[in-house]
Formats: structure tokens, C-alpha cells, sequence
């Protein structure tokens, strides 16, 4: 199940609610009982094993094919 973070606006504090994707934009209360809150942004990187075998080699912007 998927975890998504809030950040209270009355008190400042961020939680933590895990729920699933169909109640994704549902509203979470404070763990202090506030009920302003707003959800945030989460980036969440995934690579799986073979991601790094293909991978570009080099560096530069385009892997070290074209730039030196």
C-alpha cells in the first residue's frame, strides 16, 4: 500500500498516511487533530537490477557518445 506525506498548515508538522491509490486525494487529518492539510509532492526513485548494466557509460550530457 502505498504511503503518502501531508504537511499540517496549522501546526507545520508533516506525517505519513498509508493508503491505497484509489484514496490518494482524499483529505488526512493532523495527528494533533488539525484538518488543513495538503499533500506533497513525493519523488520515489525505483531501478531494477538490470538498470544498471544499461546504463549510459561516460559522462558528458549524452553518455560521452558525442561531447567530450
Amino acid at each position: 500500500m502505498p504511503t503518502y506525506e501531508f504537511r499540517c498548515k496549522a501546526c507545520g508538522s508533516t506525517f505519513d498516511v498509508k493508503r491505497p491509490m484509489s484514496a490518494s486525494s482524499e483529505p488526512a487529518d493532523c495527528p494533533e487533530g488539525h484538518s488543513d492539510t495538503v499533500k506533497l509532492l513525493s519523488v520515489v526513485g525505483v531501478a531494477t537490477a538490470g538498470a544498471a548494466a544499461e546504463a549510459p557509460q561516460g559522462g558528458g550530457c549524452c553518455g560521452g557518445g558525442c561531447c567530450g
